[in-house]
């Protein structure tokens, strides 16, 4: 690891072999041969996330959790650019709550943690604590799946007038549902989340709000998670119980599954109704207000695994990645690391002042080689390292982990190269992505071309369907696909039904989905 230029070999060319080699050894399962195991696998060794020791819960580990961060940072700060002020409401919602609005409460039934009792006491063998059967509740509650019942019944006390209208108001939390089958990030019994929860005095102004944030969770996902979304509306068996309408954003992950990564719901009047919320209009007359209620969770976490990391590891787009640029000194000597890293503590200084987020690794319990496959897995989107001839030189070395280029550079003006070549690799990525989802959407007439595409390539179907229930139902049955969305942009096309025949006035996206 010293003056690397008289070996035959390149100093990125053997670290990085020695790299690979690390990462093998730590047997990271191929997308290939098992995509679901990958994935598990790639969770919990890039340090985002485990499984806990309360069953279906994960914990968030810190680089997880940094990420995390960086979303909801941005999501917050476009909340409040568009008029949304952030609260809190308890995590407790009483039963009752729910069964006022019938659609919602079948629609979460099954799902439901509910809370009975409000004590603990020591048995009396010496066994434990059990619960207390003189500490239960009068009324039980539920532990919130969703929050528009406690919401609303907060909202009749706010609202009065047309002056207090519109109500835009966002909360971040966590939520249960006490789901069997879990998975991290993509489906755990408790994660977290932002709900938006909003009141209008007009229809067009309530769906208006549901399609404005749909705009906002799509701009979110294309120019910082990198992942091209299509926008549209759930088919009315899939949508969000209680709403009238419900927008979504779809992606396409390496697999050809779709992933469902936002909603936003126009409500009508029905939450209104269920919790009498009327206001007075400025002709005095009492009427309900509009709603709307929309989302996005750590399911997004997910979702950004799956859009683009490889056989390797994580890969970022810079606008996510929590260390945007690593740079590792290589060095024999103490004395070497001390000159290398003035140099390299000038270069990590300018880039904060350009906002970049920079990491300068001179531990010296680890091999640079080591380094190099720990920071390859957690897909840090540039590696620099230097030398002391690179100091010599006036060079530095480079790697990105979107093509696994390498190249060496000067470091005049590398500050600027660097900012450059982080926007470059943002793009990439989003342009590999979008590649991918346009090669993966496929236009069928007939039920058995809808099959052979699911069983074969995968990705969106484009087919006509009769917009009945029953249709989808059995469709669904038949191919285990969904219907993901009815796009927003579809064009009127006369055609007949996949399954039926019947007449169909336009297109429907269908796909096997997590």
């Amino acid at each position: 690891y010293g003056d690397h230029r008289d070996l035959h070999l390149s100093l990125h060319d053997a670290l990085t072999i020695y790299a690979k080699l690390l990462i093998m050894s730590k047997k990271l399962t191929t997308r290939e041969t098992d995509y679901s195991k990958w994935y598990n696998e790639l969770v919990v060794k890039a340090g985002l996330a485990e499984n806990s020791g309360v069953r279906g819960c994960m914990v968030i580990k810190p680089y997880g959790y940094a990420i995390w961060e960086k979303m909801q940072a941005e999501l917050d700060k476009k909340f409040k650019e568009t008029g949304h002020e952030n609260a809190y409401f308890p995590l407790f919602i009483p039963k009752s709550y729910l069964s006022r609005e019938a659609a919602h409460v079948e629609g979460f039934a099954k799902e439901c943690a509910v809370v009975t009792h409000y004590r603990l006491k020591n048995a009396e063998d010496g066994s434990g604590v059990i619960v207390d059967p003189n500490a239960k509740l009068e009324e039980e509650l539920i532990v919130r799946p969703t929050s528009e019942t406690i919401i609303w019944d907060t909202y009749k006390k706010w609202i009065e007038s047309y002056r207090d209208l519109p109500l835009l108001i966002n909360q971040w939390a966590n939520v249960v549902r006490w789901e069997m089958r879990t998975r991290l990030f993509l489906r755990t019994a408790e994660f977290l989340w932002q709900e938006g929860h909003t009141a209008h005095t007009t229809k067009n102004e309530a769906v208006k709000e549901a399609e404005t944030i749909l705009d906002v969770y799509a701009e979110f996902a294309e120019n910082y998670m990198a992942m091209p979304v299509i926008k549209g509306l759930k088919s009315e068996s899939e949508r969000f119980a209680g709403a009238v309408e419900t927008y979504c954003i779809e992606g396409l992950m390496q697999d050809g599954k779709a992933l469902q990564a936002g909603t936003s719901h126009f409500l009508g009047q029905n939450f209104a109704k269920a919790f009498d919320v009327k206001f007075t209009s400025k002709e005095g007359k009492q009427e309900y207000v509009w709603a709307t209620s929309w989302g996005v969770s750590t399911r997004l976490m997910g979702a950004l695994v799956m859009t683009h990391s490889d056989d390797l590891g994580l890969v970022l787009p810079p606008n996510l990645a929590p260390i945007q640029v690593v740079i590792i000194p290589i060095h024999r000597t103490e004395e070497q690391l001390d000159t290398i890293s003035v140099r390299i503590n000038e270069i990590v200084k300018k880039l904060r002042g350009l906002g970049v987020s920079v990491k300068f690794d001179d531990r010296t319990s680890f091999k640079p080689g080591w380094k190099f496959a720990e920071y390859e897995l957690k897909g840090v989107p540039l590696r620099l390292a230097m030398g002391p001839r690179d100091l010599e030189n006036g060079t530095i070395e480079v790697a990105r982990r979107d093509t696994l280029e390498k190249s060496t550079i000067s470091q005049k003006n590398i500050e600027n190269y660097i900012v450059d070549t982080l926007e470059e690799i943002q793009q990439n990525l989003f342009d590999k992505a979008l590649e991918y989802r346009k090669n993966h959407i496929t236009e069928v007439e007939t039920f058995e071309e809808l099959k052979e595409v699911l069983n074969t390539k995968g990705g969106f179907v484009s087919a006509h369907w009769d917009g009945t229930v029953e249709t989808e139902e059995k469709i669904k049955e038949l191919t285990k696909a969904t219907i993901r969305c009815i796009p927003l942009e579809n064009k009127i096309e006369e055609g007949k039904c996949v399954l039926t025949g019947a007449k169909s006035s336009q297109r429907v996206l269908f796909a096997k989905a997590y």
